[in-house]
């Protein structure tokens, strides 16, 4: 399956778990292709943690506004009535629990629901951002991934890299399926079609429950 199937896969099925009203956080990667699925008529504020409450989608080529970036360094636009303001501001809105969901990626999520998406031991990193905050502070924490990375676990009984923050994920969405943490371990809940659930295992270092209720992803 390539990149591009994979992203609108995790991408189309992220936007579903979206309520109308929420206040969404959008991490780096996968996450920024969210808004592009999202169902007509529903109202939804898009923050950014560089300092945006309001952000719109991604500026026709051409037509950037460098004053407008993501958090990742990506063009964005405000839409009418958006406000912008310093990281200081920003981060007490997350810290204050005014968000109600984030998407971030993973390098590693284990059946704790323990995150790792900072750093690799070795390799130069800018810092964690605002991911520890975003994970503590958003009411659902749901992680938009590729189920594995050059063929090797990324879902795991028990982290190895350094956290981001401990216990705190609450679902998996990634091109195989979508997985809820539980006390209990990961639930496969929905299945993509394309694979069937010795699939999803083989690719998952701990053991899945199935949901008996186990349906389609779409």
């Amino acid at each position: 399956m390539d990149k591009n199937r994979i992203r609108e896969i995790i991408a189309s099925r992220a936007a579903k778990e979206i309520n109308d009203g929420d206040v969404v956080n959008l991490g780096i990667g996968i996450p920024t292709a969210i808004p592009a699925y999202l169902p007509e008529g529903i109202n939804v504020t898009l923050q950014t943690e560089n300092g945006l409450l309001g952000m719109g989608p991604a500026p026709e080529e051409g037509h950037e506004d460098l004053n407008y970036i993501n958090a990742g360094g990506g063009y964005i636009t405000a839409l009418p009535g958006a406000s912008s303001f310093d990281s200081a501001f920003s981060f007490a809105i997350i810290r204050g629990g005014h968000v109600n969901v984030t998407f971030l990626g993973a390098l590693e999520v284990d059946e704790k629901g323990n995150l790792a998406n900072w750093m690799i031991p070795g390799k130069k990193t800018p810092g964690m951002g605002g991911a520890m905050d975003l994970i503590v502070g958003a009411s659902r924490v749901i992680l938009t991934m590729e189920h594995t990375a050059k063929g090797n676990h990324k879902i795991l009984k028990k982290c190895r890299l350094p956290l981001t923050a401990a216990g705190q994920v609450n679902m998996i969405i990634t091109e195989m399926g979508v997985m809820n943490v539980t006390e209990s371990g990961i639930e496969l809940v929905e299945i993509n079609p394309e694979f069937t659930v010795q699939d999803v295992q083989a690719a998952t270092e701990p053991q899945l429950i199935i949901s008996p209720d186990l349906k389609p992803m779409f």
